[in-house]
């Protein structure tokens, strides 16, 4: 009798696991009909993607499990959107929580330092790729598919067709995050207000050059000067020929380690970050894992002249030429801002916004026209006196799945079934349309965004050009991402307050910088820390010596040359045939 029992409930069991797994099913369907298109897989494609999780998600079917990423319109989308679709799928739950990005910074710092297992993934920025590397309290996401992640790791995942990949691995070649969402820093201008031939009459009469895309910061601070100086109102409105933020708090720091120094010419030559001096002004020979310092007398350039030019432009420009309060926004308060239609330019422009730049006029979206169309286009960013040919010029950001050590095995797996679910193939297409932050080739080349590009200012053109290889995040020299990230936001805004001159503020953010990288050193020297990648500080030479021997660079007579422009018509016809 027993044994009839046990079978019976045996029975019982298949036959309640096939109902689940049709409904799960059909959940699948559903979602693919109703809100998965277009995408780049056909139904049946995406259907058999559904199936592969579906099956790899059974033995956590139930499990609850906790992720965190910053607020943007993308994650907004697979908070409120994507897990819904993912636990009627899987059976799995994921309370996806959205902080800020410095609360997020904080949060993983927090877990790596005390090895609590706060949440089960991130979306952490690729710029901590320095970090994970070294400390290994991430998930080499290599080992783990190979390895214990094998089974709940999609075949359809493809890699190759992440473009940012590249950002997301480390020195010793493996993969320790999976990109999210992906997005770049642009410049932004009034396409309407450029096109106005009065306007360009008058521009070109007084600087002897035409009203364009920017290619030099001299060329953007004419033009600032003129929108705000002698345009100063169009249809009644008093417009500016500038926008930034100033606001002392984390994102301040962003705005300067998120490439401003190199778009100024302060780094070395090479790519995806300059060999031996990178965007933060941190040297590390090629070759190499060791910083070897900041300073320009240890061959940084994190205090050199472009360094220092470019915290002065910076908040030269913000009290002369931005609307009033600018000085006191933030990053969040300051890219909406935009949408009041009352600035000509932005330098410093996240194609993030992107989404929210394209709402309607009834939004209170004064930068489309009536039927929607955007007044506004986005172009490369023009770099300052120090650039030189093959420097970055710019920071991409690429928010990355991130699985630290810390967390349990089992919720790292059904954590990983997470992240793949929302940049899966058959998610990707409609997720870009929402929140227009490209991870995948296949999803920028599809169709439906040839139809859309028109209305989004120049994001598609953009992302399909080759320029956008010049784009790149935060790289490898950076050896601790949390514990510099924090001093410079600090320094920055002593500028903006008055209290520092950029030239003092820069002094002591890079000594502050060699200083804290020095107790990393000491770390890593007893007890291995940073897996011998850990800093080695150069002793101190004369600012001079480092001038002559590929150091910073030394300064120049004269930091604002001839204004040049581009027609960005012209630009977009080079993108499309190059």
């Amino acid at each position: 009798m027993r044994k009839y029992l046990l079978s019976a409930v045996a029975v019982s069991a298949v036959i309640a696991g096939s109902n689940s797994a049709l409904a799960d099913e059909a959940a699948a369907q559903r979602w693919i009909d109703q809100e998965f298109q277009p995408s780049t897989l056909s139904k049946d494609e995406q259907m058999a993607e559904m199936q592969w999780f579906i099956e790899a998600a059974q033995p956590y079917a139930g499990m609850e499990i906790n992720v965190l990423s910053e607020g943007i319109p993308t994650h907004s989308y697979e908070s409120d959107v994507l897990t819904k679709a993912f636990e009627e799928i899987t059976g799995i739950k994921v309370n996806h929580q959205i902080l800020g990005e410095g609360e997020v910074v904080q949060a993983v710092q927090t877990q790596m330092q005390t090895g609590r297992n706060l949440y089960d993934a991130y979306v952490n920025d690729s710029d901590l790729i320095g970090t994970h590397s070294r400390l290994q309290l991430a998930r080499n996401l290599t080992d783990f598919m190979a390895g214990e992640g094998a089974a709940v790791t999609n075949p359809g995942l493809d890699l190759a067709d992440f473009m940012g990949i590249q950002f997301t691995t480390g020195p010793d070649g493996d993969l320790y995050q999976l990109p999210d969402q992906q997005f770049a820093n642009l410049y932004w201008f009034r396409k309407d207000w450029f096109d106005d031939p009065d306007l360009q009459a008058q521009f070109e009469a007084k600087y002897g050059y035409p009203l364009g895309v920017p290619v030099n910061w001299s060329a953007y601070e004419d033009i600032a000067e003129f929108f705000s100086n002698d345009v100063q109102e169009i249809d009644g409105v008093r417009i500016y020929g500038h926008m930034d933020y100033g606001k002392r708090a984390p994102d301040l720091g962003w705005r300067m380690t998120d490439a401003w120094l190199s778009m100024a010419g302060a780094g070395s030559v090479g790519e995806p970050n300059g060999v031996p001096i990178d965007e933060w002004g941190i040297r590390m020979e090629a070759g190499t894992c060791n910083p070897v310092g900041a300073s320009v007398t240890r061959g940084g350039a994190a205090n050199g002249p472009a360094a220092v030019y470019a915290i002065r432009k910076w908040d030269e420009w913000l009290r002369a030429y931005a609307p009033p309060g600018a000085a006191s926004y933030d990053f969040y308060q300051s890219l909406p801002a935009l949408a009041q239609g009352n600035v000509a330019q932005q330098i410093f422009w996240y194609t993030a916004f992107t989404a929210d730049m394209v709402a309607p006029q009834s939004a209170g979206n004064n930068t489309v026209d009536a039927d929607g169309n955007p007044l506004w286009r986005m172009a490369p960013s023009p770099h300052g006196p120090y650039w030189e040919e093959g420097q970055k010029v710019g920071y991409q950001d690429v928010g990355s799945w991130t699985i630290l050590n810390s967390t349990p095995l089992d919720r790292a797996q059904a954590a990983w079934l997470y992240a793949q679910f929302v940049v899966s193939k058959t998610v990707d297409v409609k997720k870009s349309h929402v929140g227009l932050t490209f991870i995948r080739d296949s999803t920028v080349n599809h169709e439906s965004f040839s139809e859309r590009a028109p209305q989004l200012g120049g994001l598609v053109e953009f992302y399909r050009s080759p320029d956008r290889v010049a784009w790149s995040p935060t790289g490898i020299n950076v050896p601790d991402y949390p514990k510099l990230a924090q001093i410079w936001w600090q320094q920055i805004g002593d500028v903006n307050s008055g209290a520092f001159t950029p030239q003092e503020a820069m002094d002591r953010l890079a000594e502050e910088m060699d200083i804290t990288m020095s107790r990393m050193q000491a770390a890593d020297e007893a007890a291995n820390v940073y897996g011998g990648c850990g800093p080695r500080l150069n002793e101190e030479q004369t600012a001079e010596y480092w001038f002559a021997n590929g150091g910073a660079k030394p300064p120049l007579e004269n930091e604002k040359p001839q204004g040049e422009t581009v027609n960005y018509d012209e630009l977009v016809a080079r993108w499309a045939t190059e």
